[in-house]
């Protein structure tokens, strides 16, 4: 057997081919990279293997001379199995076996790949000029008379445009380096619809998958045409499960602070108020769908066009559907036993959020009544949520009303929004520490959420480069180079390996880790909290509207703790650290005395030192 390795590095051919497409939500700009083998092995006399490296959507190109008319038969695939191309990888894993007719009149072939989808009126639809693509990382080829070359084939692939030079991340720590890269690489390799969707099973886009999606887009590049596209999409193409429609006022949201432009929050103010499900509220604030206010009526007003569905609880993932005869590696799903309760927790936290939200929204939009009648209801949920879900006996939330079940999902959601009064975060943080990751990869959005806000940042950071299998280096572990829909396949066997809702940490790590985010839309102020555990060291790069923010931390030893950053011209930061009375603080050689306010930082390079005091 001959092998020929190749420098990916060295041998990488970009070619960027701006093709503008009309979506139904807006135009957006893709770009073609045309990708060639990192490894390449004649198997057998006519038989070869190629290695691109990376999962990407697209499909192959081919330079082959023949004298006489013959076919060749070409296999495109995701998953290796015992070092070859896996032929049946199982649940949506992709792999394709295409016969290829050659001609001497013809030297260069692009692979028609078989449209074997399945669409429906949800689906997000690709202009007619990509073809059909597929994720492929792996090929085969079969039947070749002629010697083939590894410069003779390519993987074409398609994206959004993105430009990876935007943001960057790097620490003391192999493991989380890796996990940022392959999170980093999915925002990037599932962009190629030009709107945000759930992955290649069903590519639709479903808003809670899209908010993740959203955060870490706008985490690593300064492009926010995908997520305001989607946004405006989701208007009239709802999805059915009732936390995912609450996500639709936090993507504006974010887009609002990202951006700084009201004006998806001015053209859809009235839908985004009937999309926090607030006609679905009782007297005490609390939300259920339960109690026959679903209506058709309602489900119109909530933008569904086909008025006979109707919207309900997913809490996380349900255990197996019905007749798939799935054997689940948990037969609970990804739902920590929850008991679904007509009024659970999980909803009316994600309700308490949305009333939080529209009342800045209204303030913005200088709709005073409607920002009093929101603070009103926010306050009102939040006082419920702890007077009646929550186990004072045991300082931990319960399911919902009437259970007595606590499932990590309750403690994580209540904990992440804010709802968890002081005197009981303890409380909830070791019951949610108790519980590891019982969640699906969208549900570790929001425990690490809450993690951080609660200043757990040691056990966050744990999760995060956990080698488990649930865990984002086991999904590397296992041969995916875009996050997978699930953990493993043994927790969803139908999942695939393409799912941006994955990719937590390409938001938590710049976030959360490193603590930037924007407090004045349009980032014209940035808050940067860093909660770096115990590594020793790390750098980011933030996109933003007005240019990078740009970090570096040193553990430099147990008495001295460097940060510097770089912040772009027209922003200011405010730096905030938890520190103890026994450490000084110095910005640019200065002695800080009031360490327990944030300290600003003005454009250009800022010099922080936080020392050990000595008797």
């Amino acid at each position: 057997m001959v092998k020929l390795l190749i420098s990916f590095a060295l041998l990488l051919s970009i070619a960027l081919l701006a093709n503008a497409a009309e979506k139904d939500s807006g135009k957006n700009i893709f770009q073609i990279e045309h990708h060639a083998p990192v490894e390449f092995v004649k198997i057998a006399e006519g038989v070869y293997f190629a290695d691109f490296g990376r999962d990407a959507f697209g499909t192959l190109e081919l330079t082959y001379h023949t004298s006489s008319p013959d076919t060749l038969t070409i296999c495109l695939g995701e998953k290796l199995l015992n070092g070859k191309l896996d032929h049946n990888p199982g649940g949506t894993i992709r792999f394709a076996e295409v016969k290829l007719p050659v001609f001497p009149t013809q030297f260069d072939y692009t692979l028609r790949l078989p449209d074997k989808r399945k669409i429906n009126d949800a689906t997000v639809l690709l202009p007619d000029s990509f073809g059909v693509i597929i994720p492929f990382r792996y090929a085969e080829i079969y039947g070749a008379r002629r010697p083939i070359m590894a410069s003779d084939l390519h993987q074409k692939a398609y994206f959004h445009t993105f430009d990876e030079s935007q943001s960057d991340f790097t620490s003391s720590d192999s493991v989380l380096n890796q996990v940022w890269a392959l999170c980093k690489y999915s925002i990037k390799a599932t962009s190629f619809t030009g709107l945000y969707i759930d992955g290649d099973r069903e590519r639709i886009s479903y808003e809670a998958d899209a908010y993740i999606n959203q955060l870490g887009h706008y985490c690593t590049d300064h492009s926010y045409d995908m997520g305001r596209n989607t946004i405006e999409r989701f208007m009239s193409h709802p999805t059915w499960p009732t936390e995912w429609l609450l996500h639709t006022a936090l993507m504006m949201y974010q887009d609002y602070y990202y951006t700084g432009k009201t004006d998806l929050l001015k053209k859809y103010y009235s839908q985004m108020k009937d999309k926090t499900l607030i006609g679905l509220a009782r007297e005490d604030g609390l939300i259920s769908t339960m109690t026959g206010k679903v209506t058709g009526s309602f489900m119109k007003k909530i933008g569904f066009a086909d008025t006979t569905k109707r919207i309900r609880e997913v809490i996380d993932w349900p255990p197996g559907q019905k007749d798939t005869g799935w054997k689940l590696a948990n037969a609970q799903g990804e739902r920590d036993g929850y008991e679904l309760m007509a009024v659970n927790t999980v909803v009316n936290c994600f309700f308490y959020e949305n009333m939080r939200i529209l009342a800045e929204i209204a303030g913005v939009l200088q709709n005073s009544a409607d920002r009093q009648l929101f603070e009103k209801m926010a306050a009102k949920v939040k006082a419920a949520i702890n007077q009646k879900l929550f186990d004072r006996e045991r300082g931990i939330y319960l399911d919902g009303e009437g259970s007595q079940h606590s499932s990590l999902h309750a403690n994580m959601m209540a904990l992440a929004f804010g709802i968890v009064p002081s005197t009981n975060i303890l409380s909830v943080c070791n019951y949610i520490k108790s519980r590891g990751m019982a969640c699906s990869v969208y549900g570790a959005q929001y425990l690490l959420e809450g993690l951080y806000k609660a200043g757990e940042a040691q056990y966050a950071l744990e999760l995060i480069r956990s080698t488990g299998d649930r865990s984002w280096y086991n999904m590397i572990r296992v041969g995916s180079t875009i996050t997978m829909e699930a953990w493993d396949m043994k927790y969803k066997p139908n999942s695939d390996w393409n799912h941006a809702w994955g990719a937590v940490p390409a938001n938590i790590l710049p976030r959360r880790l490193w603590g930037i985010e924007p407090k004045i839309p349009g980032y014209t102020k940035a808050i940067i909290h860093p909660q770096m555990g115990n590594l020793t060291f790390s750098t980011i790069k933030v996109p933003t509207l007005l240019g990078q923010i740009q970090g570096e931390y040193h553990l430099v030893s147990s008495d001295l703790k460097t940060f510097s950053f770089t912040i772009p011209p027209k922003m200011v930061g405010e730096f905030s650290l938890s520190i103890s009375s026994r450490e000084f603080i110095y910005l640019n050689g200065k002695k800080i005395n009031n360490i327990y306010n944030s300290i600003s930082l003005n454009p250009g390079i800022n010099k922080i030192e936080i020392k050990a005091k000595t008797n």
